[in-house]
Formats: structure tokens, sequence, C-alpha cells
């Protein structure tokens, strides 16, 4: 993880509620992401940790593509919020890209990470990390990804 500005507990409240507040319209965020444990926010940066379940993995036994592809989309809604403290219409996706690293098993935590590049007037760009967690710390990358979002309301 990169060194950025301390954990702001305004803006830390202001996506707990944000999170809150989209949760139960999204059936998937609330079968994958319900137990999901906001950590850090400041301003354009979001992490949380998840512990993994059986509903996470994939018949190998490895955390699933598609829920590190969903981890993504959801932390780069995040981290727009917490750039400008916006409370609705963080954007729809237009790109998702993902690059797989290693693996995380049920019973593992991880630990996500989402960061703004830039928010414009129509495009927002956002990265994010997913680490496995090793003795409470982050350890080996299990994904990257960038994601676009078109924001113009």
């Amino acid at each position: 993880m990169s060194p950025e500005a301390a954990n702001d507990p305004a803006i830390l409240a202001h996506v707990e509620r944000f999170w809150e507040g989209r949760k139960p319209h999204s059936p998937i965020y609330q079968f994958l992401l319900d137990d999901i444990r906001l950590t850090h926010a400041s301003k354009g940066v979001v992490r949380a940790r998840l512990r993994l379940t059986s509903n996470h993995v994939n018949a190998h036994g490895g955390i699933h593509g598609s829920v590190s592809a969903t981890l993504v989309d959801w932390v780069g809604g995040l981290a727009i919020a917490a750039w400008d403290n916006r409370s609705s219409k963080t954007g729809v996706s237009t790109d998702i890209h993902i690059s797989y690293h290693s693996s995380a098993k049920a019973s593992d935590e991880i630990e996500i990470e989402g960061k703004t590049g830039k928010v414009g007037g129509s495009l927002a760009f956002t990265t994010a990390t997913i680490w496995k967690v090793v003795d409470g710390k982050p350890g080996p990358v299990v994904a990257t990804g960038s994601h676009t979002k078109f924001v113009r309301v």
C-alpha cells in the first residue's frame, strides 16, 4: 500500500452511509458483500476487509474471478463517493480490467483498496488492489484492477 492521507472519520462516516443506502438495492452486493467492513476512507481512497466464505470461491477453492470483479466495481464506486462526498450517482461502468496475481480461499481475509485517479465531469477513473491478509496486514496481491465510470449526472 502506498502512503496517503490518514483515515478521515467524516469521510468514513459518509462512505458508510452511502454503502448502507446502496446495499439494499443490489442483491449481488447483499449476497457477496453483506459482511464487508469498511476500515479506512480519505479523499478518494477507501479500504475494506472481507472474510471469504464458500460463496466467494470457485470449484477449485480459490476466490472466484467474478468476486474480484465485483469488488473492483464496488470499491471504485465508494472511492468516487469518498472523492467529493457525493451521496448518489457514482456512475455506470464503461470499462473494468482485472489482473489476477494469486489466490485466496474460504476462511482467508482479504483487504480491498480503491483509489480515484481522476474524477471529471463525464468520466471517473479508479484503481483497486485486493490483498490476502497475513498476520493482520496486507500480504500477497490477489488481484489488481482499473475501472472507468461514466459519472455525468
